[in-house]
């Protein structure tokens, strides 16, 4: 395989690009014992490399800069010639950059090498190199798609004893990642911390805290959360994702109280808003609750999407009323194209009604032609009246 190097330098680094033909290693999970073709080839790059670049440094240190060659070899699959290149590095007398040592932790924890990932943060650490808020990210993202939940607290732990400036986005990113991987209790330990800190609550914390406590927590744990954090300010993500886990439930007294409440507290309901309410009437069967939730988006001049004509042929047809279904429809504009503009996390907790799902899947089918409402509608009572068909009938 031939490497080709660049050195990009300075007085006290070196750096250095290598382009690879793609292979395929024979194992992702690295031995204790070196591998002896990676290792060869790990030489042959540095060996070139001294050939062709000249060495710049004191008599002493030698720091090199091999990140970029770093990420490649893990995009290209071949975390193992990355870890020979660094051992090899490390036997011959040259010191790798915190950009490299950054970069190579990152490929053993995406690898799932966290004791050697461990070892480098810890380098990191007790070097005056502090590790930018970019691979905190990434590493937070690294050990939460493991499980490996507690080695992210011991991470933020860490930083929340040394000079890092960028704890406050530290402590967001964290709560992020316990909330999806569904550590509420992590997520919510950690937000308490964050206030103690004296750090603020923005808008993106928020968001995320309420977020995943709607999508993983029980609706106590819900309106817990939303207790907590309403009088942030969070926008209307938050009334939404309360609202959300009433319907859920199909709390439906709770729902309307509290789309009331949203309203005197002069927030304006969205397309979000009105779509949760939609999918909850349409599913509890209450056509007259539907047909008002449209007029009032018609006042606040809110244009329906794919989901809101959703709710009402779903539940006219539920309801075997689909020679009333003109009464409703009506009232909206059957001659628009097709959007979908609805929060997506509606549909992690509610799911998708029957006329979303099979509209969707025939608008991506069919993507060179211009659509409307109503030749969707028509297409699809043709189904339904056509139950025997596997597929719309063209």
């Amino acid at each position: 395989m031939k490497a080709q190097s660049v050195m990009a330098g300075s007085t006290s680094s070196l750096c250095f690009v290598g382009s690879l033909k793609r292979i395929r290693p024979r194992f992702i999970v690295f031995s204790q014992q070196r591998e002896p073709t990676g290792r060869a080839l790990a030489r042959k790059i540095i060996w070139e490399w001294k050939r062709d670049q000249s060495v710049y440094g004191n008599d002493k240190e030698i720091f090199v800069d091999c990140a970029s060659l770093i990420h490649t070899l893990h995009w290209k699959r071949m975390p193992h010639l990355a870890h020979e290149l660094l051992l090899e590095m490390k036997s011959q007398g040259f010191l790798p950059s915190n950009s490299t040592l950054s970069a190579m932790m990152l490929c053993y924890a995406n690898n799932g090498l966290f004791p050697q990932a461990q070892v480098l943060w810890e380098e990191l650490l007790n070097s005056s190199f502090m590790p930018s808020i970019q691979t905190v990210a990434q590493i937070f993202d690294a050990y939460g798609k493991w499980g490996l939940f507690n080695e992210v607290m011991k991470i933020l732990d860490q930083l929340s004893y040394s000079n890092f400036s960028s704890l406050h986005e530290a402590y967001s990113l964290a709560i992020s990642c316990f909330g999806k991987g569904g550590q509420l209790q992590l997520m919510e330990k950690t937000l308490k911390e964050m206030i103690l800190r004296g750090f603020p609550v923005d808008s993106a914390t928020g968001n995320a805290f309420i977020r995943y406590s709607s999508i993983h927590g029980s609706l106590t744990e819900m309106e817990a959360a939303y207790i907590r954090l309403k009088r942030k300010d969070v926008g209307n993500l938050i009334w939404n994702f309360l609202l959300l886990s009433y319907a859920a439930n199909f709390k439906m007294k709770s729902l309307q109280r509290e789309f009331l409440s949203m309203l005197e507290a002069g927030f304006s309901p969205d397309l979000t808003t009105f779509n949760i309410r939609a999918l909850a009437f349409s599913r509890m069967a209450l056509l007259w609750d539907l047909h008002l939730s449209i007029e009032h988006m018609k006042h606040e001049k809110v244009s329906p999407d794919l989901v809101t004509y959703g709710c009402v042929v779903d539940a006219y047809l539920d309801r075997r009323l689909g020679k009333n279904l003109d009464f409703a429809l009506n009232k909206m504009n059957l001659d628009v194209s097709p959007v979908l503009s609805t929060d997506p996390s509606v549909f992690e907790v509610l799911g998708k009604g029957d006329f979303h799902s099979s509209a969707e899947a025939f608008l991506e089918s069919s993507l060179h032609r211009k659509w409307t409402y109503r030749e969707l509608v028509s297409l699809y009572l043709r189904k339904q009246y056509r139950s025997n068909q596997i597929f719309w009938n063209y």
